[in-house]
């Protein structure tokens, strides 16, 4: 069975949120092992803020690198069918011959560092020719100012917002922005047993 994607507890945990976002967006919920849950809790939350406050500027990108590369060694040795591919700088984009892209067209999931007021992590779970699909952990209920940012509230399962390719590609500060290309960072993540083929999922974006 599918568990609806979760909304975070706290200003600080949008990261593994969105990570076990991911797990449930992929797996079913009697697939998913508790391990995972629970080396997702242990590393994430890694960061202090200007007062030396831990966790309280949420997580790093070392430990987003880490539980990428952790998700792959877990998978090989219990037989989890996860893979995992952590993203940085130029890859990170939305568009032609990106990545991203094609793994979203094989079914895949991308955890992705986002500006919303400040860096955010969001997962990308769908996209077309125009628009962004992603679940945002950060609960809103007010319509955004920006007419082209969407609210979607009947898909529990997959996404909320819907976020233009320009606005997600801006080196900027605005909302949903990848920022500056050499700090991006993003992990795809998928269900070895459910990903496409890549020959079965060509599309051509205009």
């Amino acid at each position: 069975m599918k568990n609806p994607l979760n909304y975070q507890v706290t200003e600080y945990d949008c990261g593994p949120t969105t990570l076990q976002n991911a797990m449930s967006f992929l797996f079913k919920r009697e697939e998913v092992p508790p391990d995972v849950i629970k080396h997702i809790m242990l590393f994430c939350l890694d960061s202090y803020n200007a007062k030396g406050e831990f966790g309280k500027n949420g997580t790093s990108k070392m430990a987003m690198m880490f539980l990428s590369d952790w998700l792959n060694q877990f998978g090989k040795m219990k037989k989890f069918p996860i893979h995992s591919e952590y993203l940085t700088g130029e890859e990170v984009f939305i568009g032609e011959n990106s990545r991203i892209m094609y793994a979203l067209q094989q079914g895949g999931a991308v955890v992705a560092r986002v500006m919303y007021g400040c860096w955010h992590y969001v997962l990308l779970t769908g996209a077309d020719s125009k628009q962004v699909y992603l679940f945002d952990p950060y609960y809103r209920k007010k319509p955004f100012r920006q007419p082209e940012l969407k609210l979607i509230n009947d898909m529990p399962y997959s996404r909320n917002r819907s976020v233009p390719w320009e606005m997600v590609n801006s080196t900027g500060k605005g909302c949903y922005a990848l920022g500056p290309i050499d700090t991006r960072e993003a992990t795809i993540i998928f269900n070895r047993d459910t990903q496409k083929k890549a020959a079965d999922t060509i599309e051509y974006f205009i």
